[in-house]
């Protein structure tokens, strides 16, 4: 899919990237801030893409590709809709946490960093949510799940599967 991307100057996206390039252009962190839109644009900061970027806020490919890599919030590949961060940190992981992530992975049969079939659901770690006093903690998308067990687990999964396109 990603060898696959091309960027149109009459898509939609392409138009809302070039306003939010235009606009951050000039401001310091501009990179940061671009790829961010660029991310919430496309879903994901393809090769291709990060090169646009480089050009046009005239910066080193190298820079670009350097961030994106760094930061675990972007992300190169196509992700689902439903973004599942799973804290393993300390606190969450002496309270179940493992377990917890091993269930969403066998239900959606897909490891770390992968994507289910659906393209729903996108699986992936993290070191720290910041909410320990939850523990265990998940994250879908924006919204933070906590003091979970499997069988909650199970369930909040679930009802995002039952979830609607539009709703979000």
């Amino acid at each position: 899919m990603q060898d696959c991307f091309q960027l149109n100057e009459k898509d939609k996206r392409f138009i809302r990237l070039r306003k939010s390039i235009k606009q951050l252009k000039e401001q310091r962190g501009a990179l940061i801030a671009v790829l961010h839109q660029a991310q919430e644009i496309y879903g994901f900061l393809p090769e291709k893409l990060q090169e646009h970027i480089a050009e046009e806020l005239t910066v080193p490919l190298s820079e670009v590709c350097g961030v994106v890599s760094f930061y675990s919030y972007f992300s190169m590949k196509p992700r689902g809709k439903y973004l599942i961060r799973v804290c393993l940190g300390t606190a969450c992981y002496v309270k179940g946490a493992g377990e917890i992530f091993a269930e969403l992975s066998e239900r959606l049969k897909i490891s770390i960093g992968e994507t289910s079939a659906d393209g729903k659901f996108t699986l992936e770690a993290s070191r720290c949510i910041g909410a320990c006093g939850l523990a265990p903690v998940l994250s879908i998308n924006d919204e933070i799940h906590g003091r979970l067990t499997t069988a909650d687990t199970v369930k909040l999964l679930e009802a995002y599967r039952q979830r609607r396109s539009g709703d979000a």
